[in-house]
């Protein structure tokens, strides 16, 4: 089982944003962790600021509701991550889809920026899930993709 947070509950999920770089789409991230009951962790450098106007239109009231972690870089975040911690990349370059990950309570789905995705030396080094895009051309919106893959995960732990 996964790590529990302070108050001793493991979250549903935790959604992760590498290096988000706008504001508007973590401000909707975050409204889909609200509604989830899942937990958001940030990791620096931001394309924003988190008082940005566009940040707090989008995300409105609902910032109220989650369970908001900021990480200085890659390393300070994986200095959280207590011991069975599973952390899934989601990427183009993913073979496996997400909807065969067999996600677990408390499991991490992280997200990369949105101009350029995750960088090669993370995506590597995790294991990797993609969701379809059968229509082929650019990738899914970095908000839309998190609240597709944040359910498929909520599905698949709760059995909605």
């Amino acid at each position: 089982m996964s790590e529990a947070e302070p108050g001793g509950m493991v979250p549903l999920l935790r959604v992760v944003l590498f290096e988000p770089e706008k504001a508007g789409n973590v401000g909707n991230v975050a409204r889909t962790c609200a509604v989830l009951g899942a937990d958001l962790h940030l990791i620096r450098p931001f394309g924003f600021h988190l008082h940005d106007r566009e940040f707090r239109r989008a995300v409105m009231d609902y910032l109220e509701g989650v369970t908001l972690h900021e990480h200085a870089s890659w390393t300070a975040f994986q200095g959280t991550l207590g011991p069975g911690a599973r952390v899934w990349a989601f990427s183009t370059h993913a073979t496996e889809l997400h909807t065969r990950a067999g996600f677990a309570r408390g499991d991490y789905l992280l997200f990369g920026p949105e101009s350029r995705g995750l960088p090669a030396w993370l995506r590597d080094a995790l294991p990797k899930l993609r969701l379809p895009q059968p229509g082929g051309g650019r990738s899914l919106n970095l908000s839309v993709a998190a609240g597709v893959a944040a359910f498929e995960a909520g599905r698949q732990i709760e059995g909605w």
